[in-house]
């Protein structure tokens, strides 16, 4: 067998090519720019809802409304009055739970307080069967 090298006067040889090939390139751009084209509006088009936006209502307490605050170690006040733990705080909230209409429970916590501290409050009020427990918040500044 025989193996053509080529012509020994270098007629066939090929010369070399110092161009680029931009076919792959810009078949590479096609197939990005159609991904682009499909993807964008499912991006875009969100379903279309009205977001909340803030508002500051003013703050209506009735006579039977209940105050109720924790300071950051952890000490309850009902008004101004400090209760000595949880279970005055239980007895007490069990006597105004039953009456008709139950009262609300508004929980001033501290900012600086524990959570755990809000959170056994909170238990202590869902285990008296306060059915309408609240937050007391500063509003945030405006700019």
């Amino acid at each position: 067998m025989a193996m053509a090298i080529g012509s020994p006067d270098g007629d066939g040889e090929d010369e070399v090519n110092s161009t680029i090939n931009t076919t792959p390139l810009v078949d590479v751009m096609l197939v990005l720019l159609i991904i682009f084209l499909i993807t964008v509006p499912v991006v875009t088009h969100t379903i279309p809802v009205k977001l909340p936006s803030e508002r500051n209502q003013l703050f209506k307490t009735h006579i039977e409304d209940i105050d109720l605050s924790v300071n950051k170690d952890g000490e309850i006040f009902w008004g101004q009055k400090q209760l000595a733990d949880n279970n005055e705080l239980l007895e007490k909230l069990k006597k105004v739970s039953v009456l008709v209409p139950q009262p609300e429970v508004h929980i001033r916590g501290d900012q600086n307080a524990r959570y755990e501290f809000v959170g056994k409050v909170i238990l202590t009020a869902q285990r008296a069967g306060i059915a309408k427990v609240g937050f007391v918040l500063e509003p945030p500044a405006r700019h």
